[in-house]
């Protein structure tokens, strides 16, 4: 299994959907765009697509040139039936390959917060296992409208548009179930600047956010990252070429 695993800024940690690759014994190719790595210009290579999240938005172009090229990677990657994951940016994104608008600075969440299920996403096989209603950590001022053909998934009050899937396995997720405490924590370190100016009160009041939620989330999306990594369908021809090149090499 081949999975392209996309950052759009640096510390974009792939976290508990790291975890799911790596219990499945998943090849990783990732690229960092955003230093200069190019994106595969094909989608034969690999069996999946993970895009994370990142400080821009999904249509700034012109500081980011290589954001229409990705979207059109990750509508590729759909219309041939092989898994897409994108979170935070990645979810927006998604949206925006297929039709969707992108909703710029409309509502700021950040911190962990309550996401429920529509009645589609009760019954969707990827975010069932999360439960009905679950806490997952939040970081975004953006979101989108749903692509046509989208099918609704999750919810909360801040943001109508939490979790969607486009095709049999193409899921945009708004919130980072991927951000376990390890990557919360990191986050606080490496980003303390940025999250005083969103919430001055946050990193002294992080050990009683984290005795409340971080357990609970953290086995959400680890749940979350399982089910979708189930949803991978290996292709044998990236598999058989994988095993003749090594074969070559050795």
């Amino acid at each position: 299994m081949r999975v392209l695993v996309v950052e759009n800024m640096a510390h974009s940690d792939l976290g508990q959907v790291g975890v799911a690759l790596q219990e499945a014994g998943a090849e990783i190719d990732l690229r960092q765009p955003f230093t200069g790595d190019a994106l595969p210009s094909d989608i034969h290579g690999h069996d999946a697509l993970v895009v994370l999240g990142g400080e821009q938005s999904a249509v700034d172009d012109h500081i980011h040139p290589y954001l229409p090229e990705l979207a059109r990677l990750m509508r590729a990657f759909a219309d041939a039936d092989k898994s897409v994951l994108g979170i935070c940016l990645g979810s927006q994104l998604l949206a925006r390959a297929h039709g969707g608008d992108n909703l710029l600075g409309r509502t700021r969440e950040f911190g962990w917060h309550d996401v429920e299920l529509t009645g589609e996403g009760r019954r969707d096989p990827v975010l069932s296992a999360a439960g009905a209603a679950f806490t997952s950590f939040e970081w975004h001022s953006d979101s989108f409208t749903l692509p046509e053909g989208a099918v609704h998934l999750a919810t909360n009050p801040a943001v109508a548009n939490q979790a969607y899937r486009i095709g049999r396995a193409a899921y945009g997720m708004q919130f980072h179930f991927e951000a376990g405490t390890r990557v919360v924590e990191d986050w606080n370190r490496i980003f303390e600047d940025q999250i005083m100016g969103l919430d001055p009160h946050w990193l002294e009041r992080y050990p009683a956010h984290a005795a409340r939620h971080a357990e609970q989330a953290d086995a959400t999306g680890l749940a979350l990252a399982r089910a979708w990594v189930a949803t991978i369908q290996r292709d044998e021809t990236i598999d058989s070429g994988a095993r003749e090149l090594a074969g070559a090499t050795a």
